[in-house]
């Protein structure tokens, strides 16, 4: 393979300036930021998926809230299962009921889940707003900067761990899985509209399944298919950046 990975424990984030489980698209200017404020969202009918859900994270303050290993988990969990209950989420990840209300209630603070209708009068479950996410261009101000910067550090450090688990439990599946999964690493002479042009492609390539299979719509999800993370790293190992860029 080449310039991705498929780490994993499967709820773990995936992302370079997006996310698409919670899931982005580059490049896309069209959203506008919605941090959320409701501290006690009212239970609403699930609409039905049709393709992703984007939003763009513009807002230092959101970003920073995101960044909690915690509350990538309880995302990731509730979007593999379509919706899920603080109750379900608490026990899927091992803490209390009150540590699992506290961190969805914050998610939903900031627009990230909301309660839908349950399919009785118990426990109303939780559901993503959205299935895809970008950050582009919110490091523009140094405020913006600093909460990209914990936000990748964060989702670094999960990609890692996430293949560390892999790596571990790969021998256990079959060898197309594992031809296709795990670290490949190149590196090669770009200009910056070359490099534009490569990310575009890879995430072109992305996209149309993201569109086609939001991370919730549980009914789009082909048989055989498994949640798969891919984390593109893209770095430059220059000190400083060439006269003239």
């Amino acid at each position: 393979m080449s310039l991705e990975s498929d780490p994993a424990r499967q709820p773990e984030a995936r992302g370079r300036r997006e996310s698409r489980e919670q899931p982005g698209s580059r490049g896309r200017r069209e959203a506008r930021k919605q941090p959320g404020s409701r501290e006690q969202p009212e239970a609403r009918e699930q609409p039905e998926a049709h393709g992703e859900r984007f939003r763009l994270l513009d807002d230092p303050l959101v970003i920073r809230a995101l960044a909690h290993p915690l509350r990538l988990d309880l995302l990731s969990i509730t979007g593999l299962a379509g919706q899920m209950t603080t109750a379900d989420a608490a026990r899927e990840l091992g803490i209390s009921h009150g540590l699992a209300s506290h961190h969805l209630r914050q998610l939903a603070k900031y627009g990230f889940v909301e309660q839908v209708a349950g399919k009785d009068s118990r426990e109303r479950p939780w559901r993503l707003t959205h299935t895809s996410t970008s950050w582009r261009g919110a490091d523009a101000t140094p405020e913006g900067a600093a909460a990209t910067a914990v936000f990748e550090e964060v989702l670094a450090e999960r990609a890692v761990t996430a293949l560390r688990s892999w790596l571990r439990r790969r021998a256990d599946w079959a060898a197309g899985w594992r031809e296709h999964t795990g670290v490949g690493q190149s590196t090669i002479y770009l200009t910056l509209p070359e490099l534009a042009e490569l990310d575009g492609a890879i995430d072109a390539l992305i996209k149309r399944y993201v569109d086609e299979r939001p991370l919730d719509d549980v009914a789009s999800r082909p048989e055989g298919s498994v949640p798969v993370d891919i984390t593109q790293i893209v770095t430059v190992p220059l000190g400083q950046p060439p006269q003239g860029a």
